[in-house]
Order: structure tokens, then C-alpha cells, then sequence
């Protein structure tokens, strides 16, 4: 009798099995958007170690800031090319290797997609995510210098955060 029951138990677990795998999936997309929403980088990442986030910027000016970060970060660009939705850049840094897609979502908003190929199968999540945060540091501190403020001020603000203040009484109250 006993090896009946043990024979069931063993059973109704091997059934299960294959059904737990896709919770594993879920499970780490789940911790990657907590983890990502947790530190507010607000970038979100694909299973297959891509890091990706959309600016309200055109293209142009989204590809100008990658750049300016890839130099700031000591990355080299190899090449560039124009793809279907948009531009690509190829670039080194040490021993890896980074690829980096803008797609045009509208005139005024960019997708930007990135990965650091750290040989055959390893994927430097890391690196990708600090490629589009420091983009959004250069863009964020292109605004400020375009609102009229200048570098000094803009960088203090990328640093605070840009928050504005409105005057609400007459000239000198705030």
C-alpha cells in the first residue's frame, strides 16, 4: 500500500513539472519590472538581456545624447546604418560589444534599444541600462540648457531633478 501512495505522489509530481516552467518566466519578468520600477529608472529590459526605454525626442536628438554618453562612458563607436524603423549604432567598450537601436515611434518620440554582448551567451544588463541613463542625463540637461538656463544651472538641475516654480503673487512674492 505504502509504495502505491509513494508511487502516486511521485507521479502527480513529474505531471506537474512541465506546467511550472512558464511560472519561472513570469516569475523573473515580474522582479525585473518590480526591480525597475523600485529604483525609478524606468527602463524596461526583454528576456533576452535587451535594456529598452521610449523618449519624447526625435531621433535626431536622442542619437546626438547616445553619443555624447558613449564618449563621456569611454565607449567607442564602430559604425552606424540606417535600418527599417530607424538608425542602429555599433560600438566597443573593454570586451564588449554594444549595439544600439533608435526607432521612430512619431516626430517627437524615440525608442531606444540597447545590449552590451559580453562574449558568445553573456549579456551585460548593467552597461545597457547606464547607456540609456546616462542619454537621458545628456537630453535632460540639453532641455534645461534650452529653456534658458545656463550649463552650470542645467547641470544643477539634471543633479535635483528639473522642478519649476511658479509665481503666484506680485513681482518679488513667491
Amino acid at each position: 500500500m505504502e509504495l502505491k501512495r509513494s508511487s502516486i505522489r511521485i507521479g502527480v509530481l513529474l505531471g506537474t513539472l512541465p506546467f511550472l516552467n512558464g511560472c519561472a518566466a513570469v516569475a523573473l519578468t515580474m522582479l525585473g519590472v518590480g526591480a525597475g520600477v523600485a529604483t525609478g529608472t524606468s527602463v524596461g529590459y526583454t528576456l533576452d538581456g535587451y535594456a529598452y526605454r521610449t523618449f519624447t525626442a526625435p531621433l535626431p536628438q536622442v542619437e546626438s545624447a547616445t553619443r555624447t554618453a558613449l564618449d563621456k562612458m569611454g565607449i567607442r563607436v564602430e559604425a552606424t546604418a540606417k535600418i527599417e524603423q530607424g538608425k542602429a549604432i555599433a560600438a566597443t567598450g573593454n570586451d564588449r560589444e554594444i549595439e544600439v537601436e533608435f526607432e521612430i515611434i512619431s516626430s517627437n518620440a524615440t525608442r531606444m534599444r540597447t545590449v552590451a554582448k559580453q562574449g558568445i551567451f553573456f549579456k551585460d544588463r548593467e552597461t545597457a541600462t547606464e547607456i540609456i541613463l546616462q542619454t537621458e542625463k545628456v537630453l535632460d540637461m540639453d532641455v534645461a540648457t534650452a529653456n534658458g538656463r545656463g550649463t552650470r544651472d542645467a547641470a544643477k538641475a539634471v543633479g535635483e531633478g528639473v522642478k519649476r516654480v511658479v509665481k503666484s503673487g506680485p513681482e518679488g512674492e513667491w
